[in-house]
């Protein structure tokens, strides 16, 4: 058992409510007991005692979309102009002289890297499986960093592969759905229409029938303007819509393609920088939209290549877009500015993204019961003290050098602001290695 003891307590757990100063007992991978004073609780005798005095425990972040395989190249066109000149860079030129190892490197420094930041759990969009192996390598890497992983499947873009994909999902599915203890599930992923990479990977009957066979959910990518629209209200209309599907961006769609997504409680994932960013479609995440309709939806990464890795940039990117949004929009008026809040971008990058990655009953909370995904953040630091306010000190205060303690499912994964078991120098070998090798083989 492990006892935190002393600090504040978030646990976005509208039930048991938030604490000034408050304990949460670890039992095993769960989560035993949250309350004020737990040392008389039935165990924590023999507790492991951690002293979380000027800290904040709360429950892990959660990434409900990162296209994790392309670590290795991060940042690489930070100024990307718009989403075709990604799709030509990365998707068409980079993407196919990746071997399964470099699958697995990228994939691994992705997941070390959220980790590192407070993210227990992430959903790999892994979308350049040329072969079987390089499936098996991406989730190999999921395993070994011990992270919450969701596989969400799909073929390539362009170039050769063995077109082995969606059939392959099978396989996966017996081989790894469930694996590591029950950390890593698997999905299958989408795109929402044919435009950028033909009718294959464009979500419909066929595409859905795979995924209800499985029992797994779907997550579709691309998903912005009046084309997907259009494809949205015919999934609706077709039941291809529901809580176990999540559609990635959703900016630019009609009214009554949100009244779709309300109506069969499908879920939405944002990407607050990438939308802003990249410019895709309005170029504005949507929120309000979302919020207008009853969603609530989860946050992402998206591509690393372009963009920042961490939670932190997301929630205060969506909290600062919608606020100079709504305050724009009341200007010069007696309208009163309807603003979203650090507790709604908080409730957005934990239970809310928990909830999206059909894991809503796992994690995303400090709830007796769930899997004891937490994890520890000074605040105590210059740039966190003095704590005035937990959860806006974890929304526009910390960062990940903040992030001291990290559990998933019980385990400790990053300690003393350290994550456990990894060797700095022998990942930037492997992670150099592997990103010359790629450039290399595309004439780079």
């Amino acid at each position: 058992m492990m006892l935190f003891t002393g600090g504040a307590v978030v646990t976005m757990d509208p039930t048991v409510g938030d604490l000034a100063r408050g304990d949460v007992l670890v039992d095993g991978d769960r989560i035993v007991a949250v309350g004020t004073d737990l040392t008389s609780h039935p165990g924590a005798a023999t507790a492991e005692i951690v002293d979380t005095t000027d800290r904040i425990v709360a429950p892990g972040l959660v990434d409900t979309h990162r296209h994790a395989w392309q670590a290795q190249l991060r940042r690489s066109i930070p100024d990307v102009g718009d989403l075709g000149a990604y799709v030509t860079s990365t998707l068409g030129r980079i993407a196919p002289a990746y071997s399964p190892h470099d699958m697995y490197v990228g994939t691994r420094l992705a997941a070390l890297t959220a980790l590192d930041a407070g993210i227990t759990t992430m959903l790999d969009f892994s979308h350049n499986s040329r072969t079987a192996a390089h499936s098996d390598a991406a989730v190999q890497a999921l395993l070994d960093t011990g992270i919450r992983g969701v596989h969400a499947s799909m073929g390539p873009h362009f170039g050769d592969w063995d077109r082995q994909w969606p059939a392959d999902l099978g396989r996966l599915h017996t081989a790894y759905h469930g694996g590591g203890g029950e950390l890593v599930t698997l999905r299958l992923a989408a795109l929402a229409t044919d435009e950028i990479a033909g009718p294959r990977p464009a979500y419909g009957r066929e595409l859905a029938a795979v995924a209800r066979d499985l029992d797994i959910g779907v997550s579709i990518d691309a998903v912005f303007g009046a084309a997907s629209s259009a494809a949205i209200l015919r999934w609706a209309g077709d039941g291809l819509l529901g809580p176990q599907v999540t559609l990635i961006h959703a900016t630019g769609l009609s009214a009554d393609a949100w009244r779709a997504i309300a109506d069969t409680g499908t879920t939405v994932s944002l990407a607050p920088t990438s939308d802003a960013q990249i410019g895709l479609e309005t170029a504005v995440p949507a929120v309000d939209e979302a919020l207008a309709v009853g969603v609530r939806p989860g946050l992402s990464i998206d591509v690393e290549v372009a963009l920042a890795s961490d939670m932190f940039t997301q929630m205060r990117t969506l909290h600062t877009i919608q606020r100079m949004r709504a305050v724009n929009a009341a200007y010069g008026t007696d309208a009163v500015p309807e603003r979203i809040t650090t507790r709604d971008v908080l409730d957005f990058a934990t239970r809310q993204g928990a909830r999206t990655n059909g894991l809503g009953e796992v994690t995303g909370s400090l709830t007796p019961g769930r899997q004891a995904d937490l994890i520890v953040v000074d605040a105590a630091a210059v740039n966190t003290m003095p704590l005035n306010d937990a959860v806006g000190t974890l929304v526009l205060g910390a960062d990940a050098r903040n992030i001291e303690t990290v559990l998933v499912a019980g385990r400790v994964r990053k300690a003393a602001g350290e994550l456990v078991g990894v060797d700095p120098a022998q990942l930037r070998t492997e992670v150099t290695a592997s990103r010359d090798a790629i450039l290399a083989a595309v004439g780079v």
